[in-house]
């Protein structure tokens, strides 16, 4: 995996700060973590390790960044009136938009004075005599908390370093994830982009017309639904806004935590004809309603995401025409589906341009680079004066993997996750007593959810928990073993189910060397994930260890 065996730790700390939470993210969980325990009355501190709020739409400023969850889900649920004041401009945001928002939250809530900025924190210790966290960050400050909750995100540790020589480039290099605020210009360069993902396929799209060349080094192929943005006019936001509960309700009780979910029946009970009409109304929504509210078969079954797949391919070709493209960007080995699905705004038709390339490095892989380009299997040298790297993300588990985190006995989190991704309910783990997380494998957040529903529900979940242990007065929660290994099995017998667990992706954490392999995310819905973890809570927490 590629995290750090051991991470550095100020030799002793200036000073000591207590709180009964600290959380770890100040993005869209890590905001409403800290408003909710907040307003339950506890002293808490997030810490975040950019200078201002957002977490992934602080970092991920690269050209073409945009939110292609529509707006009206991608927010806040706990407040009518905040809803109320917010107007998004477009169905889509653009990133410097939605990180606006969240900055209107954070204000709106006076949230930044218990915010940390510009800190990393290093390590996290369980005190077992004083049942207690001890967090230490590389301010030189140990924090010391009852709760710890890590806010920090699905897609927040970028891979780096995946390429012998990246250091001998004489050019400009840049990682989509770590963008500079300020402005670059391509223009008349030779620009290279590595990964064709959706980060990948924002960028291209994007800064080909400012580039005197474009090369795409592709190894996966993506399908990829072209984007219907619209700008909204204040008639379609007041539409929008009336709807706020329903809205939500529709959210909260979907497969993947959208609006829209599989209400189309059953895919061999309508007629091949009636089958393609819902099929070609969803494409022409623009949206990801075609793969998340067609027809749930598309992930169990095979002859069902055969025909959705074939449906895909077929509008794709027609967008490119020639023969040689379709070969390249029209994906034949894996089902529409079963890896993350982009929306697109011109991406396919950028590579009719004359002056974009792509490069399968499926074929000829990428060797190393050179102080002058990229050099492939083939013996090719593709030069370049700037990279930017769309390599992805070690996903839901690198976050915290980069941090020492040690339970009772001294566990190493990151050692427990080296061997197995095991949690329970992806809200905590066997051995951790009070740390909580959001976006953890083993939940939909961990991949299979849009962002804002999931961790929202998470954030609830913890905080009622929470609440919980102070009003009995209690001191500490865990899972139990027994509890953890039920968890995991029921996880793996929905992923078993699922194409989706058996297809290579990000989404299994197959991107990452020597990471286990095991579906990431929960895969029986957000619905019946809300139905487990309410069942939990209803039950007063009753499997786990509480003292």
């Amino acid at each position: 995996m590629n995290t750090p065996l051991a991470t550095a730790r100020p030799s002793a700390a200036q000073n000591t700060q207590r709180y009964d939470a600290v959380i770890i993210g100040a993005g869209i969980g890590g905001l409403y973590q800290l408003y909710r325990l907040r307003e339950a009355g506890l002293k808490v501190l997030a810490i975040d390790a950019g200078s201002g709020v957002g977490g992934t739409w602080y970092w991920n400023r690269y050209p073409g960044a945009r939110v292609d969850s529509p707006s009206h889900v991608y927010q806040y649920w706990f407040s009518e009136e905040l809803n109320n004041a917010w107007n998004w401009s477009e169905r889509f945001p653009a990133q410097p938009e939605t990180e606006r928002y969240l900055n209107f939250v954070a204000d709106r809530f006076a949230l930044r004075k218990d915010i940390q900025f510009s800190t990393r924190v290093l390590a996290c210790d369980f005190d077992e005599t004083q049942e207690r966290w001890q967090i230490t960050t590389d301010k030189g400050i140990t924090l010391n908390a009852k709760y710890l909750i890590s806010c920090a995100g699905t897609l927040s540790t970028p891979l780096k370093n995946l390429f012998v020589g990246e250091k001998s480039f004489k050019g400009e290099v840049y990682h989509t994830a770590r963008w500079p605020k300020e402005p670059v210009d391509f223009t008349g360069k030779r620009v290279g982009v590595v990964g064709t993902g959706a980060t990948g396929i924002q960028v291209v799209q994007t800064i080909a017309p400012q580039v005197n060349a474009l090369t795409v080094f592709q190894r996966t192929a993506p399908y990829t639904i072209p984007m219907r943005n619209q700008r909204y006019t204040d008639a379609d936001r007041a539409a929008l806004k009336a709807r706020f509960h329903e809205i939500k309700a529709l959210a909260r009780n979907s497969f993947v935590g959208f609006d829209f979910d599989f209400t189309y029946g059953a895919f061999y009970d309508a007629t091949p004809e009636a089958r393609r009409a819902i099929l070609e109304m969803l494409w022409n929504d623009g949206s990801l309603a075609l793969w998340a509210g067609s027809y749930g078969e598309l992930f169990v079954d095979e002859g069902v995401n055969n025909e959705v797949s074939a449906f895909v391919r077929e509008k794709m070709a027609a967008r490119i025409k020639d023969p040689a493209l379709i070969k390249k960007l029209v994906p034949t080995d894996y089902g529409f589906g079963t890896r993350r699905v982009p929306l697109d705004t011109g991406y396919l038709e950028t590579f009719l341009r004359p002056n974009v390339e792509i490069v399968d490095i499926k074929a000829a892989p990428i060797e190393r680079i050179v102080e002058n380009g990229v050099q492939t299997a083939d013996g090719k040298i593709h030069e370049q004066d700037a990279l930017i790297l769309a390599t992805g993300f070690d996903a839901s588990t690198g976050a915290l993997t980069q941090i020492d985190i040690r339970g009772r006995d001294q566990q190493l989190l990151r050692d427990e996750w080296a061997h197995d991704l095991r949690t329970t309910l992806g809200l905590m783990v066997h051995k951790f007593p009070n740390l909580f997380l959001t976006a953890a494998p083993l939940s939909p957040g961990a991949a299979l959810c849009n962002a804002p529903t999931c961790l929202q529900h998470q954030v609830e979940w913890i905080t009622d928990c929470i609440d919980f242990l102070e009003k009995n007065q209690r001191a500490v929660i865990e899972p139990t073993l027994a509890q953890q290994d039920r968890w995991v099995a029921h996880h793996d017998e929905m992923a078993a189910t699922s194409l989706v667990a058996k297809t290579r992706s990000w989404y299994t954490g197959a991107n990452v060397d020597g990471k286990p392999k095991r579906l990431l995310a929960y895969a029986g819905g957000v619905n019946v994930y809300r139905e487990h973890c309410d069942a939990v809570a209803a039950q007063g927490y009753a499997e786990f260890r509480i003292n």
